[in-house]
């Protein structure tokens, strides 16, 4: 393997041992929410305000490594960063609180997720992003699978063990968390890389900005319409309960529909070079919409069980196969400015599709805000069928 390659692996590895110091947390942080007062629609604000803050440092941090051609060191203060905040919400007495905390922890996530991306396009070939991507992705849910299975396993530990209250319980667990996470960040200071794109040479290619081409402009208009239904995980956990899973299970589904994602992303993703990522898409968008579809109809926990299963393939699919679509539609000198483009759009059209699902749950019923989620990602659908290309040919000199 070489060593562009093998920073593929090694993002992978820190997306894994970061998302075990996420997932300790993240499992158990709507529960945790509730329990210090927080409503359904405040649950979902927090969520999408979480990620609207990480939405602006993507662009900016994409832009800056295009401009220097070295991406690495962002990576790297990104998942600083979050490791040192995270488990800070431990000390939350107050849902605002843990909206503080979550606003810095996503500006980390926020400074790494567009060079982290642009990294893997440029570390490997077109025929291979797909497979890439899906490799990343995979790791990066498996660590979302070992924090479930470690906030979990901890629960019952602490039950049967101590006198503690539950949220001290909840506490203990987020304070925790720190130790994968200084992990990852040791990960990647220590065996990622900065390559220059695989075929990529500036004296050869005419590059206009990304944000020009009609493709690539289509392509931001269809995301952000799918976004609209991709609300907050919280909101999933919270149907969950309510459609009668335990509480000592919560956990376990999660971590269900975690096996799930991860498991598929790889084989997927090599699915995606082999077919086409925009096919491979479509359907994603199609499951997705499936998926919303029956929570809106649930009437009991069997079915929850069966939903999050699917909720695993839509985000196996929705979740990988957009990250290696972009770089087939814009030119490499110009990828992290396009990634950081496209999270900074999604993540301000998620500020309040989460918040919207809570309201319509709160205000209606559990089948408005999932109705609402399973139309827009059917529009999505079309949109994409009609108006993105699959691939868009560079200008050269």
């Amino acid at each position: 393997m070489n060593s562009e390659k093998k920073n593929v692996f090694w993002l992978g590895m820190t997306s894994l041992l970061t998302d075990i110091s996420s997932e300790m947390v993240m499992s158990l942080l709507p529960l945790f929410l509730i329990d210090l007062g927080a409503s359904r629609t405040m649950v979902g604000f927090i969520e999408g305000m979480a990620e609207a803050t990480a939405s602006i440092f993507k662009a900016v941090s994409g832009w800056i490594s295009d401009r220097l051609q070295a991406r690495k060191g962002l990576v790297v203060i990104g998942y600083t960063l979050s490791t040192i905040v995270k488990p800070f919400i431990a000390l939350a007495n107050t849902w605002y609180q843990v909206l503080a905390v979550r606003f810095l922890d996503r500006i980390g996530k926020g400074v790494r997720y567009a060079p982290r991306d642009a990294l893997i396009a440029d570390s490997v070939g077109e025929s291979e992003r797909g497979r890439a991507f899906g490799l990343q992705s995979g790791m990066d849910t498996a660590g979302a699978v070992l924090g479930t299975l470690f906030a979990s396993g901890l629960l019952f530990l602490f039950a049967r063990n101590t006198n503690m209250s539950v949220l001290s319980q909840y506490r203990t667990i987020f304070w925790l968390s720190v130790i994968p996470g200084i992990l990852s960040v040791l990960t990647v200071a220590i065996f990622v890389k900065d390559v220059v794109a695989t075929g990529f040479e500036k004296k050869e290619i005419k590059a206009k900005p990304a944000f020009l081409d009609r493709g690539f402009r289509n392509f931001l208009i269809v995301s952000a319409v799918f976004e609209l239904s991709n609300f907050s995980y919280a909101i999933f956990i919270l149907r969950a309960k309510n459609l009668g899973v335990i509480l000592a299970l919560i956990p376990i589904i999660y971590l269900v529909y975690n096996i799930i994602y991860s498991a598929l992303s790889h084989p997927l993703g090599r699915v995606s070079d082999r077919i086409g990522k925009k096919q491979v898409l479509f359907a994603g968008y199609l499951i997705s919409a499936l998926m919303c579809f029956g929570f809106a109809f649930a009437v009991s926990p069997l079915h929850a069980w069966i939903l999050f299963i699917i909720y695993g393939v839509a985000m196996a699919i929705t979740q990988t196969a957009p990250r290696a679509l972009l770089a087939d539609l814009v030119s490499p000198e110009v990828r992290g400015t396009a990634y950081g483009v496209y999270y900074t759009l999604i993540g301000l059209v998620a500020l309040p599709t989460s918040a919207i699902a809570g309201f319509l749950w709160d205000s209606f019923n559990p089948q408005a805000a999932f109705l609402y989620g399973a139309a827009a990602a059917v529009a999505a659908a079309i949109m994409l069928l009609l108006f993105v290309p699959a691939k868009v040919k560079l200008t050269t000199r």
